[in-house]
């Protein structure tokens, strides 16, 4: 075993360089959109920002299911998931224009949007100080644990912190901030998204986002570890027994994200109820329901089908295959659930029932702020080596790997 850094990966410096190419050549495509329909230009930018965000939150959060479960898996893992979660900075710096564009995003920010007798009652809540208040709130505390996490591992990387008793702090701060991470999550889903119609809720829409999440950023890793295998597979302490434990993981993932999402449907749908069914018919007819069939069958049934092989899973080409399928479908799963919010701001640009659901620039600003990401997701990468070799649990589980 020995250290290994991104110089090492030559894939890695192509993604970076099609990242930056992609990104910037979309995100002018989403200029020239803002000069032509600013208010779709400021929808748009709340499904990239939520993507980005996504990956970062899915980082963090399995940075700190690693440090709690142990295991192989994490090891392999942790420098993706420190990388991805330290570019939280930027993505509260994409947070800005969708807190400058609030009146032309969120219908209870709109002047006048009190008159609505639901709005009104919600008025304490939603509301601009509030909102803005509480994207504070959360991006403070996830920072916060990112610092931390961050700072023991560079500490441990220095040789500062090598034994297991320094190790303990991990899981100290991971436990507690797991738990509230899920926490701060479904308000912040909440604020992002459910509030987009103020009259439709879900009391399971926090869990499945956080699932949703966390199913971004496991793929995303599983994407970056296949590059790295594929360019460097000797020396590395990549094995097939990782990739078939994240194909369990990815299909856990998977089957999690399907339950809860058939759950919040067949509840909203028996229940039949005037301020939640609305959301689902809008959804489910016209163009958007083809979108929800392609959902149901791309995010769940092929890619379920597929990850039931065991020797799939072992090869670590074909599994990340299946994981660019899913960041695929994560995106337009994220486009499904925003961009219809708008029919009732203006329908001639959001897709309504019956028109064209994908307005270009759903797809141009997202995908520019994704490169945008991955380009500067490599660069944190290359700061680092690419796994934890001073962490005494990593040196143990392989030793003990070797010796059987």
């Amino acid at each position: 075993m020995h250290t290994l850094s991104t110089r090492d990966v030559p894939a890695l410096g192509r993604l970076q360089q099609r990242a930056l190419i992609v990104g910037v050549v979309a995100l002018l495509a989403g200029a020239v959109g803002a000069v032509m329909n600013l208010d779709q230009f400021f929808r748009s930018w709340l499904i990239g920002f939520l993507f980005c965000l996504s990956l970062s939150l899915g980082s963090l959060a399995l940075l700190m299911l690693q440090h709690l479960s142990g295991g192989q898996w994490g090891m392999v893992g942790r420098r993706i998931f420190e990388a991805g979660s330290r570019l939280l900075p930027i993505v509260l710096i994409l947070a800005i224009p969708v807190v400058i564009g609030l009146p032309r995003i969120f219908a209870w920010a709109v002047p006048g949007a009190e008159a609505n007798p639901v709005i009104h009652e919600k008025h304490l809540y939603l509301n601009k100080g509030f909102f803005i208040a509480r994207v504070a709130i959360y991006f403070l505390f996830w920072m916060g644990l990112m610092w931390a996490l961050n700072k023991w591992s560079a500490e441990q990387d220095a040789g500062t912190a090598l034994s297991k008793v320094d190790s303990i702090r991990f899981r100290t701060v991971s436990a507690p901030g797991l738990l509230f991470l899920v926490i701060t999550v479904t308000f912040a889903s909440v604020d992002w998204v459910m509030s987009l119609e103020p009259e439709w809720f879900s009391t399971i829409f926090g869990l499945l986002t956080i699932v949703g999440y966390g199913l971004t950023g496991l793929a995303f890793t599983i994407i970056v570890l296949a590059a790295i295998d594929r360019d460097h597979p000797e020396g590395t302490l990549l094995t097939p027994r990782h990739f078939h434990d994240f194909g369990k993981l990815l299909l856990a993932f998977v089957m999690l994200w399907a339950y809860l999402s058939f759950s919040q449907f067949l509840i909203i749908w028996a229940g039949n109820l005037p301020e939640e069914i609305p959301w689902y018919i809008a959804r489910i007819r016209g163009s958007w329901g083809f979108i929800a069939i392609l959902l149901v069958l791309g995010h769940f049934f092929v890619p379920f089908g597929l990850l039931l092989s065991a020797g799939l899973k072992k090869r670590s080409a074909r599994l990340a295959k299946i994981a660019s399928w899913i960041l695929l479908m994560r995106l337009v799963d994220l486009i499904w659930y925003v961009a219809p919010s708008f029919r009732h701001l203006a329908p001639e640009g959001a897709g309504g029932p019956g028109g064209a659901p994908m307005h270009w620039m759903n797809v141009a600003i997202p995908v520019g702020l994704t490169a945008l990401w991955v380009y500067l997701f490599v660069r944190q990468l290359g700061t680092r080596s690419l796994f934890p070799m001073n962490d005494p649990y990593l040196k143990e589980a392989f030793a003990h790997e070797a010796a059987h």
